[in-house]
């Protein structure tokens, strides 16, 4: 019956949420296209192999290390990918280009979700972390399909936002044929919204498993070649309201060192051409990457406006600070900076990183400030101070090679459950 009730009001309010997707494809164009995918129709599908669900750009750089091992060990079973949005769309393309098939996932109604898996006909369904929909799981179910949930992170708000409504979660979470969660802490509140203990495994977050490539590094080595000697520090997948205290930040570590450059990083496409008049605003002089031209010497900032590219920006950097942390966003992906060796700042808000954050903080490779004038202190004091900035991230990237594994015994579960 709740889940009866949740489809019927969702169908009742499917003229409301079209007309969101019109003011957002008002404001991101991107949104108007593909949107027959939503409804289930259209779409690259590769039936009849793997079908990955990531929602968007966080979830599938994510998964693709996962992707590539599961493509590698399982070559006859084509992958599917489908997500939520457009950024996560351009990314999935810009990993894995047509080597896997990609659709956007209908709205979670029974008949839109039958519809997608009589037409992908999966082996096997991984959803990423915490994107769950009862339809999407209750239909899988029913066609007799496994669901994993993989490298599955749940904060203790989320958790009880998901009692609020467990009349509903409860059968969806019960559901599941493996949740691999991340932290024994996690894996406590999965099982209190219904997860069974069969189903249960703590392997690590697979986020720590990642590897830059020599590549990356390589072109990170040319970039920072070409803008010389001067100090760089990046200010990573930030929100509204975050980008002026970086750029008072920003002001006050240029007293100190007059050719710091910083890496502004917004997280939504959509605030690009904002940010560049916050920028503006702020009296400091400034490059699109977009552009395609590399910072003048007299650049102050590189506003970093392209998509798929925030390994190369941190790669470039000495320091990092993660956003979405200074409001009540819950942070980023702190693994990211870590394991190129940047000590990391981060805002107090850091609930969907808890865990991770806590263990590079408790080996000094990551600090918590809350407003420009602290931000300003340490990211000039680790510019200054060479050798504490290196210990830092060492420290962190000890974290990341202390943690690695989880890929291996996420990979290996899935193979079982696909009886290979």
């Amino acid at each position: 019956m709740p889940r009866f009730l949740y489809s019927l009001i969702f169908t009742l309010c499917l003229p409301l949420i079209l007309a969101r997707l019109l003011y957002r494809a008002w404001r991101a164009p991107a949104y108007a296209r593909r949107w027959r995918e939503r409804f289930a129709l259209g779409g690259d599908l590769r039936p009849g192999g793997i079908w990955v669900h990531a929602v968007s750009v966080g979830e599938s750089i994510a998964a693709a290390p996962m992707v590539r091992e599961l493509r590698q060990r399982h070559p006859q079973l084509p992958i599917t990918i489908t997500c939520m949005t457009p950024t996560g769309s351009e990314q999935i393309r810009k990993l894995f280009g047509q080597d896997v098939g990609h659709a956007y996932l209908p709205y979670d109604l029974p008949w839109l979700q039958r519809r997608l898996i009589r037409r992908l006909r999966p082996r096997i369904v991984i959803i990423m972390e915490t994107e769950l929909w009862p339809n999407l799981v209750a239909e899988c179910k029913r066609a007799q399909v496994p669901v994993v949930l993989a490298n599955g992170r749940l904060s203790a708000r989320s958790a009880r936002g998901y009692q609020r409504v467990a009349a509903l979660v409860r059968p969806m979470f019960a559901a599941l044929d493996w949740a691999a969660v991340q932290t024994a802490a996690e894996a406590e509140r999965f099982r209190a919204l219904g997860v069974t203990d069969p189903a249960l495994t703590v392997t690590g977050s697979i986020k720590f498993d990642l590897k830059p490539g020599a590549e990356l590094l390589d072109t990170a080595q040319q970039w920072r070649t070409q803008w010389g000697e001067r100090p760089v520090w990046i200010a990573a997948s930030t929100h509204q309201g975050e980008d002026e205290v970086v750029l008072a930040a920003h002001r006050q570590i240029l007293q100190r060192h007059p050719a710091a450059l910083l890496i502004l990083v917004p997280r939504h496409p959509e605030r690009f051409d904002a940010v560049a008049r916050q920028i503006e605003a702020a009296g400091l002089t400034m490059v699109r990457r977009s552009a395609g031209s590399m910072p003048a010497p007299t650049d102050q900032v590189l506003l970093g406006d392209t998509m798929g590219e925030l390994m190369q920006f941190y790669a470039c950097g000495d320091v990092a600070f993660v956003g979405g942390s200074l409001i009540a966003g819950g942070g980023h992906n702190y693994l990211e900076p870590a394991a190129l060796g940047l000590p990391v700042l981060s805002g107090p808000h850091r609930f969907n990183f808890a865990e991770i954050s806590e263990l590079l903080e408790q080996a000094g490779a990551l600090v918590e400030v809350a407003d420009a004038m602290a931000m300003a202190e340490r990211v000039a004091g680790w510019l200054t101070d060479r050798p504490a900035a290196r210990q830092a991230g060492e420290a962190g990237q000890a974290v990341v090679r202390a943690n690695q594994g989880a890929l291996e015994r996420l990979v290996q579960g899935i193979g079982r459950l696909l009886g290979q």
